[in-house]
């Protein structure tokens, strides 16, 4: 049976969600952040050579790397669900935000983290080019959402399973006000209304309340 190894407030909550929209059995394994560091514990960080979340195992495969690890359910347990075919109408568009997550909206969202933990001064001209390619991120997503009601077209994708994290629980490491876009607090709203998100956030972080607005 495949089983998520799931490391509480991470990323790896993309990988329960998955499985919850698809409806396949999988065995679920949490494990809980170093209260100081706030890292994995050193069991989660055992299971992989990177060691960071999500990690799945299935039979002698391990793998780790959200949208790898979506990629592999989707083309092992999907059944052409969550992903649009290749001649299908949406089907570019669902590509580029599928990699928009990983590929840009997370990364400028990491860069701020890192800048402001290091409590580099708001002035500096680092700090301002991060906060521009963030804002910038953000604005795209938003002009998206003002046209569509998920990322990729009319229907909810492996795009948006990817992209919630970075609008959600990733403020909890990095706290950013998504006031200014109506377009993303709508999303999410309806993101929130999903029986399967919402089982999946039930039982991967059972303490914490989905960041939806």
């Amino acid at each position: 049976m495949l089983i998520v190894h799931h490391l509480g407030k991470s990323q790896s909550e993309r990988i329960v969600w998955l499985c919850e929209e698809l409806a396949i059995p999988y065995e679920l394994k949490t494990y809980k952040r170093d209260p100081v560091t706030r890292l994995a514990p050193p069991e989660y960080k055992a299971l992989h050579p990177l060691g960071t979340a999500p990690i799945i195992a299935d039979g002698d495969i391990v793998l780790a790397e959200s949208t790898a690890i979506v990629e592999y359910i989707l083309a092992k347990h999907g059944k052409g669900a969550l992903a649009p075919a290749s001649g299908d109408a949406d089907f570019a568009d669902y590509l580029y935000w599928f990699h928009f997550a990983n590929g840009s909206l997370q990364p400028s969202l990491m860069r701020c983290m890192v800048l402001s933990r290091a409590n580099v001064p708001a002035d500096n001209p680092t700090v301002q080019f991060a906060d521009a390619r963030r804002k910038h991120g953000l604005g795209l997503v938003e002009k998206r959402l003002g046209a569509k009601d998920y990322l990729a077209g009319d229907d909810l994708t492996a795009a948006d399973i990817v992209a919630v994290f970075s609008l959600t629980t990733m403020r909890l490491f990095f706290p950013f006000d998504l006031a200014p876009y109506p377009n993303i607090l709508a999303y999410l709203k309806r993101i929130g209304a999903r029986e399967a998100y919402r089982r999946a956030m039930k039982k991967g972080d059972p303490d914490m309340a989905p960041m939806l607005a």
